[in-house]
This record gives structure tokens, C-alpha cells and sequence, in this order.
């Protein structure tokens, strides 16, 4: 539907500024390397130039001075090329730049004005060769991904000695690098044509990579709308192209645009908060805006633009500079031969310059650090706060008192330090203590003997004490254990293909098709109703001739397998009948035309059945008539009919118990019965403000209720209620996308863990429900290759423990039916993951009969444990202790100040926190010996 929406910036129009406005004494050239070749911050705008062989930069000053003309001033920045430079997104004068002599620099700039530093503040060199990408992380201070040729680097400012992380070295030149908005994944490019998305803090090695590059040549990669990826590159034919992905499936993009055969490096520039896309092509005399959307039309144009002069480099301007009150959401800066042109993109509104308008200028990204680099490495996951655009909400700026700025510090790996004094004129405070930074001292921490090994290793050193205090605050933050967890399909051998005539259109109330330990019954849009009963134990290809089936007579409404008989499967008609029928051993051989038991009370159409999880033979139905009725199949008779509804019923969930009946109904109430002691119910609150469906599932032991639903706008949102209060409404929602289909959640007692797709998905989102705040916590996704029907989830037996499945599932696609399994990356695999998989119910196994339920008896599931005979337990392995080099005498005898000791005690305090389970695999790594440091 979003196709028919109209677009806010539909009719965004570019404006060419006029030649007295443009930034002219600018020697830009032809470059080669990555990057841009233009950045602005708020206040400044560096640029390359071809003065002294590419290794000066030139600055300006992003407003004209009082006399109406721009100052041009240049700094010798390296001894060969600048291949990229980055302004810190909470640093308006902090600038990195990194270069063909292989190193990384980072400079505190002034006012164009004023002479500018001789000397960078930082100098890091990371010896892996020619260096060609720096990028700043997005919501953490003094913390950098460089590209040195093959292999990207993560780099914590704060402790210059090595980097964090060395990610997996690529099979080639690394052409592009881009974060996540939220800072936890960095995708990349590569000559090679592979696509590939890291999670630097779980692994070195990419979550994600497909080759999905057509040609070799300059590519680039930029992170748009959540999990969308943006490529701009070459196809096979040398035509230059822009594709957009979704990073969980990188084999096949949403949407491509061919642009034309010109040689130039497209340079893509998105801005998140309208979704609009710049594509400036080096050469060219064209900048083209399209609209990116998550849905169909994925990429649309809006305007296309006509330069004066060829493009030599591209940037755009911070949110917080713009013109808001014109209506401008976007600047451009064309970097041409001889002049910086800026191209304000505007928005036509009649009260132009009178009024701020709200619906362009969500609240943006602020300025100030979410966290620090070390936060950040130790799983933090803050974002930066947003502040309003709106002129008359911005802060006042404060005015900060001055520091004094420390010496520069220029380290190797392996190299010397050395101090000098800083050449810039204003004083301000340094890299590794950014205003943002949560550090108070803008010295750098002397290193421990344990922080040489993170070059080789890709591991943090050992905390600071300046950091012990955050570090205790983010190990005692709620996180999962599941938050890397990896769907994947299994091997075709276990598919089911061929499989035709599916009916595609059950109601939204059914799950579409059911599963059990030995089959599966799937519709098929055939008359009289038709069911097909596949053997799991018989994969492979269908014949080509007709299946035998279950000819149920009316078209099929719901299905449901009894969870005690693998045998009986349990059909709602739109007749308002039940039919149960019984499938015989080794599965349909011919057509059934008669059911064992047929259960007629309803006086309209049935939505849907579900069987109850603890007392065999027990059955309820709810209806168009407003009611829900129990069913006894032992007596085949109707027990209980419960009252309340005023409207359509969406979902029916069992507590985990089998004592109460939890209803989400299209009235927009969520119910729950005690169907023994009353048929009206005996709570009732608020549920989503959506009417298109929802459904329900009882969650953390049954003290609360999920509701996966819409809310007013559309949008697609899970709920959780307290099944002791549902009167007080939602205790914690998140909203997820827009999508006409309901998402239907399959919830595992075991790990917590809710699983959710809609029919017609593409992708399946995984969260960790815990029974306080923040109640969801968010895990990887998994996407297939073509939207599914669904997914139908087997007992946990079924699961693969010595590969750590957490889950086991079959989906459904329109020819297909495909084994997929959730799993848990871990090391030591050759151990019991006791700690993933507690003793688990024999929910296969009635606990009760109907009529010992209904007289009132409970009863509940054995369980068993799932550990192989063969295999120790996690939690029993043995623990190797980590060699550890002794602290040297001197530092215990030296006097140390009150502070001192006291951080000392918060990092002590720390380590141990750190180390409740087991030692971390950094722990084993050795330092150098003292004699080997530099004086």
C-alpha cells in the first residue's frame, strides 16, 4: 500500500546556488583513492587539492565571514595523498584524514582565519599498508574503522597502540566502508565483488558476505533504512549501476537502476531522516535524488540536476546547519576544478520562511556521544539522542572553558612517541577526550603490559581506570545471549519440492499449514476442500501426478494437528462444522472422503480451533457467532461455551498451565477466561488500535501476555501485557514496519525466545523477551530468498544439540517446503550447552484427560534433558587457567593519590564482574616484557 501513499518530498526541488555564493580559490584536480574528496561539519568544509602532491588539504569556513567572502586556507596534512578524510559527528572541528604513507592523522582544526596546527593531534600507523577509507562510528566517540588496503581495522583513539579489531582480510582492495546508523554492524565493499556486513565485537570474520558485485571496479556502499544496503558500482557491460539489499539476504537485490555508461565513480550520499538519495557521478555535470523506500517502488527519482561544472567530490551538509525555516532538507556541496558549489534541496511550501514545519524536519541526531569507544566494545548499545530542529527548541550553545591541550602524541606499532607542541591558536581539548567523551582526564592512559596483543588477537586490551565505573554500569545492562542467533536452511536433501496447487488463501486467522513430529497438512486450492498429508520421513520431489488427500468437503477455514496424536488432525470448514480425521500409519495411501468425528454447535462460520496443551481430547472453536466453544472428542460433544466477544476473534492462546484462555479480538480488547469457573472473562484491557488481526501467546512462565498486532497508523508493533492487570494496557511495546500481513509468533519457553513472520514475509525477526525492562530485546533476523507462507515449528527434540539449534522449523514457499534452523554461534561446541538448553517438557505427552480437566484437576508436562549421553556440559568443562606475566615491584611501591586508588578499585571491581563464567579467550594472550616498551 505504501506505493499509494504521496511522498512529502515528492517535490523537492533543486537550487543551484548563485556564483557569488559559491566557495571559489579551490584547486581540486583528478584524484585517485576512495573517498569523497569534500566533508563538512557544521562550521567547516575540507577539501583535497593538488597543491604539493595531493597530500595538503584545503579548509573553509562553511558560512561566508562578515565581509560576505569565504577565507581558503590549506594545511600540509601528508607526505603523499589524501585518500579520505571524516569529521567527527560530535566534533565540529575534529577532522581525521588517513593516506598513501600509511598513516592515520587527527587534526584540531580553527577558524579558517587563524593559523591552523603544523601538527596532527594523533598519529596512528597501523603498518598493514597504503590506507584508503576513514570513517568515524556514529554513536561513539574517539572511535574510527580505517581500510588499510585488504583489511578493515577498528580503532579506539583512546588507546593508540593498537586497534581493537582486525576484521577478516578480504580478497582484495577494500573500496568502501559504511556503519550501521545505530553503530552495531559495518558493511563493506570489495574489489573482489563480494558485499559483506561484521559485527566487529562478536567476530572477525563477516555475518553476512555474498558475492553480489557485477564488476571490479570503484564501488561503494552505504547503510540506508535499518537492514537496507545501498551499492553503487558497474555492471558486466561497464554501465554504472545503484542497487539496494536487504544485509540478511545480499544474493539478490530489492531494486537496481542502470545509470548510463559513463566512467565516473558514482558518489552516493543518503540523508536517513527523509530518505533521500544524492548520486553524483565523479565527471559528470548531473546530480540525480531519488527516494529510497522499504517497500515497492523501492527507488524512486525525484529530481535530476544540471551542474555548471564537472564533479570532483560530493558531501552534504549536518542536519544542523540547514536553513530549516526554507524548507531546505538537503545541502550538497559539488566540489568542482576551481570552486565548492553549494545545491540546497527545498521543499515548496506556502508558509516558507514564516513557519517551521514539523512533518520535514523530524528530530535528527544530535551532537553529543551516546558512549565512549570502550562502552561501545563492551556490548553497549546507546544511541545518540535526538534533538529538534525546530529553532525555537534548539539549546542555547554553551561556551566551554578552555583547557589546556595536552602534546601530541605520534605512536607506531612498534614505533616511537614523541611531544610536540601544538600549532593551532585556539585551545580546545583533544581526540582522546572529546566533549562527548565520558573520559575526564585528556591525557592518554599509560598502557598495561596485557594491550600489546590487540593488533594480532583483533581483542580489547584490559579496561583503563578512567573507564572501570561505565564498564560495571554496561556489564550489569540487560543483554541476550541469543542477540547473534543465525537462521539458516538446510541442505536441499531435506526439502520438499515440487508441491502444487497451494492454496494462498486461508483466512488471516489460520497459520496456513501445520506440522507435527512425523507429517504435515497443507490446503490446497483445490474444490471440496482439499488437504495434502506429506510424510517428513519422505523428502524430496512430489509426483508429478495427483496426491492422495483429505477431502474435507467445504473450503478450509483451520487445521490443527492434536499435539498427543500424530495421527488426528482437526478441521474448522466454513460450514460451521469441525471435522476430525484420523490419518492411518505410513500416511494417506488414497483419498479420505469420511472423518472420525464431526462436531457441529457453531451457527456461522468458524475463524479458528486450537487444541488445548496438557489435556488430551480437548478442543476450542471460536466463531463469527461471537462465541468460543470447548469440545470434548472423547464424547464428542460440546462442554463450554464462553461469552464476551462484541466482535471478530483473532487468536486464541492456551497458558502454559492449561488454565486460563487468553482471546485478542477485533473490538480491540484482549481477554482472558477461566473457562472452568466462568464463560464470561475474567480480565479484560486495551489491545492494539489496529483492526486488521493480531494474535496472542503467552510468555515468561505465563505472567504475561504478547500481542503481535497494528497499531493506528498500520504499522505492524508487538505488546506485553501482565496477565494480572491487562485493565492498566501495554507495560512495553516496539513498533516494527509497515506490512499487510499479521505476524504470527511462535514463542519457546525454553530460552524466551519469540520468533515472528507474517505470511508473504521475507524476513523473520527474532526477539529475547525478559520480564522486565526493557522486556525486548532485540536479536539477529533471518531472511529467505522469496516471501514464505509461514512457519510451522517442531518439538524441541528435533533440534540438532550438538550444532547448538535452539530452534527447528519447516517453511513453507510457494513450491516448496524447507527445514530451517536457528542456531547459536558458540566456541566450544564440543561441550553441552547447558546454559541454552534447560530440561525441556514432554509436550508431546497428555498430562490429563478432557474430563479430569473439566472436573477440575491440573496436572503438567515431564520434562527431560536433552543432553546426549556422550557429551559434558558447558558449565563442567574444564577451565584452563590463562598465563599471566607478573606486574613489576615498582608499581605497587609508587604513591599513588586518593583518585587513583579509588579508580584502581572500580577496575578491580570490574575484572571481576567480567570474569564470573569463564576467562575470556583474551585473557590467555601475553604482554611484552618491560624492557621492550619505548621510553
Amino acid at each position: 500500500m505504501n506505493r499509494f501513499k504521496p511522498s512529502k518530498f515528492k517535490n523537492t526541488t533543486p537550487h543551484v546556488a548563485k556564483k557569488d555564493e559559491w566557495i571559489n580559490d579551490v584547486r581540486a584536480g583528478s584524484f585517485s583513492g576512495q573517498g569523497n574528496h569534500i566533508k563538512a561539519s557544521s562550521r567547516l568544509v575540507a577539501f583535497n587539492t593538488d597543491q604539493a602532491g595531493g597530500g595538503m588539504l584545503g579548509l573553509s569556513s562553511l558560512k561566508p565571514g562578515s565581509d560576505g567572502q569565504w577565507t581558503v586556507t590549506h594545511i600540509s596534512c601528508h607526505s603523499d595523498l589524501v585518500t579520505d578524510l571524516n569529521f567527527s559527528p560530535f566534533d565540529e572541528n575534529l577532522l581525521s584524514t588517513c593516506s598513501a604513507d600509511e598513516t592515520v592523522k587527527l587534526w584540531r582544526l580553527c577558524d579558517p582565519e587563524q593559523p591552523q596546527p603544523s601538527k596532527p593531534e594523533l598519529t596512528l600507523r597501523p603498518g598493514h599498508g597504503r590506507l584508503e577509507l576513514v570513517l568515524f562510528h556514529p554513536s561513539s566517540s574517539g572511535l574510527l574503522a580505517v581500510a588499510a588496503n585488504k583489511s578493515p581495522l577498528i580503532w579506539d583513539t583512546s588507546r593508540q597502540d593498537a586497534p581493537l579489531a582486525v576484521l577478516e582480510q578480504h580478497n582484495d582492495q577494500v573500496q568502501s566502508l559504511s556503519w550501521k546508523r545505530d553503530g552495531s554492524l559495518l558493511a563493506s565493499s570489495c574489489k573482489d565483488k563480494m558485499l559483506r556486513v561484521f559485527d566487529p565485537r562478536a567476530q572477525l570474520t563477516p555475518v553476512q558476505s555474498a558475492k553480489s558485485l557485477q564488476g571490479n571496479k570503484d564501488s561503494r556502499i552505504l547503510w540506508v533504512k535499518d537492514d537496507f544496503l545501498l551499492t553503487t558500482g558497474f555492471d558486466m557491460m561497464r554501465n554504472r549501476e545503484a542497487k539496494l539489499w536487504d544485509r540478511r539476504s545480499l544474493n539478490s537485490s530489492l531494486s537496481a537502476l542502470s545509470l548510463g555508461s559513463a566512467n565516473g565513480t558514482l558518489i552516493p550520499l543518503f540523508d536517513d531522516d527523509t530518505g533521500l538519495l544524492l548520486l553524483a557521478g565523479m565527471g559528470d555535470t548531473v546530480v540525480d535524488c531519488y527516494e529510497v523506500s522499504t517497500s515497492d517502488p523501492f527507488l524512486s527519482q525525484v529530481s535530476h540536476c544540471l551542474t555548471d561544472a564537472s564533479t570532483r567530490g560530493a558531501a552534504v551538509v549536518p542536519k544542523v546547519a540547514l536553513d530549516i525555516m526554507s524548507c531546505e532538507v538537503i545541502r550538497l556541496l559539488q566540489l568542482t576544478d576551481s570552486s565548492i558549489v553549494p545545491i540546497s534541496y527545498q521543499v515548496p511550501r506556502k508558509q516558507s520562511g514564516q513557519e517551521f514545519h514539523e512533518d520535514l524536519f523530524p528530530d535528527t541526531a544530535g551532537t553529543t556521544a551516546a558512549m565512549s569507544a570502550e562502552e561501545w566494545w563492551q556490548g553497549g548499545n546507546k544511541q545518540v539522542e535526538k534533538v529538534s530542529l525546530n529553532p525555537e527548541k534548539r539549546p542555547q550553545p554553551k561556551i566551554a572553558p578552555a583547557k589546556q591541550t595536552p602534546a601530541k602524541r605520534e605512536v607506531a606499532s612498534g614505533g616511537s612517541r614523541e611531544d610536540t607542541a601544538r600549532g593551532c591558536s585556539t585551545t580546545s581539548s583533544s581526540p582522546l577526550s572529546t566533549p562527548s567523551s565520558s573520559g575526564g582526564s585528556s591525557t592518554a592512559p599509560s598502557r598495561s603490559p596485557s594491550s600489546t596483543s590487540g593488533l594480532s588477537s583483533g581483542f580489547l586490551p584490559s579496561p583503563s581506570p578512567s573507564q572501570s565505573a561505565k564498564a560495571i554500569h554496561n556489564l550489569m545492562a540487560p543483554t541476550t545471549k541469543f542477540r547473534h542467533i543465525q537462521g539458516a536452511v538446510m541442505h536441499r536433501d531435506t526439502h520438499v519440492t515440487n508441491l502444487r496447487n497451494l492454496n494462498l488463501t486461508t483466512p488471516g486467522e489460520s497459520d496456513g499449514f501445520c506440522v507435527n513430529r512425523q507429517r504435515l497438512a497443507v490446503p490446497l486450492s483445490i474444490s471440496g476442500g482439499q488437504i495434502a498429508v506429506i510424510e517428513r520421513s519422505q523428502p524430496g520431489r512430489l509426483p508429478d501426478t495427483s496426491l492422495p488427500t483429505i477431502q474435507n468437503s467445504v473450503s478450509v477455514v483451520d487445521f490443527s494437528w492434536d499435539p498427543f496424536d500424530t495421527h488426528r488432525l482437526a478441521v474448522a470448514g466454513d460450514d460451521a462444522k469441525i471435522r476430525v480425521w484420523r490419518v492411518p500409519e505410513g500416511g494417506l495411501q488414497e483419498m479420505m472422503t469420511e472423518p472420525e468425528i464431526i462436531l457441529q454447535g457453531h451457527t456461522e462460520k468458524i475463524y479458528s480451533i486450537k487444541f488445548h496443551p496438557l489435556a488430551s481430547g480437548l478442543l476450542v472453536s471460536s466463531s463469527y457467532d461471537s462465541t468460543v466453544r470447548l469440545w470434548n472428542l472423547d464424547s464428542e460433544e460440546e462442554v463450554k461455551v464462553l461469552t464476551g466477544h462484541q466482535e471478530q476473534v483473532f487468536c486464541m492462546a492456551w497458558s502454559p498451565d492449561g488454565k486460563l484462555l487468553a482471546t485478542v479480538c477485533k473490538d480491540g480488547k484482549v481477554r482472558i477466561y477461566d473457562p472452568r469457573k466462568s464463560t464470561t472473562p475474567v480480565q479484560e484491557g486495551p489491545g492494539p488500535e489496529g483492526h486488521r488481526g493480531a494474535r496472542v501467546v503467552w510468555v515468561c512462565d505465563g505472567k504475561y501476555l504478547l500481542v503481535s498486532g497494528f497499531d493506528s497508523r498500520s504499522e505492524r508493533g508487538l505488546y506485553l501485557f501482565s496477565a494480572d492487570s491487562l485493565s492498566s494496557g501495554a507495560i512495553g511495546n516496539v513498533s516494527l514496519d509497515v506490512s499487510p500481513s499479521t505476524l504470527i509468533p511462535y514463542y519457546d519457553p525454553d530460552t524466551s525466545l519469540v520468533i515472528l513472520t507474517g505470511k508473504g514475509d521475507t524476513k523473520v525477526v527474532i526477539f529475547e523477551i525478559a520480564p522486565e525492562a526493557p522486556y525486548f530485546l532485540e536479536c539477529s533476523c533471518f531472511s529467505s530468498q522469496e516471501p514464505h507462507k509461514g512457519l510451522a515449528f517442531l518439538p524441541k527434540t528435533e533440534c540438532n544439540v550438538r550444532d547448538v539449534e535452539v530452534a527447528v522449523a519447516l517453511m513453507l514457499t510457494r513450491g516448496t517446503i524447507e527445514p530451517v534452523a536457528f542456531k547459536v554461534p558458540r566456541v566450544r561446541k564440543e561441550f553441552f550447552q547447558d546454559d541454552v538448553y534447560p530440561d525441556t517438557a514432554v509436550c508431546w505427552e497428555p498430562a490429563l484427560t478432557a474430563s479430569a480437566w473439566l472436573s477440575g484437576s491440573n496436572g503438567q508436562h515431564k520434562k527431560i534433558s536433552l543432553k546426549p549421553k556422550d557429551m559434558t556440559p558447558v558449565s563442567k568443562a574444564p577451565k584452563e587457567a590463562p598465563a599471566r606475566k607478573f606486574v613489576p615491584a615498582s608499581v605497587y611501591l609508587e604513591e599513588k593519590t586518593d583518585e587513583q586508588k579509588k579508580e584502581e578499585l572500580l577496575s578491580a571491581m570490574a575484572a571481576k564482574l567480567g570474569n564470573m563464567d569463564e576467562p575470556l579467550p583474551q585473557d590467555s594472550f601475553e604482554g611484552v616484557d618491560e624492557d621492550e616498551w619505548d621510553d
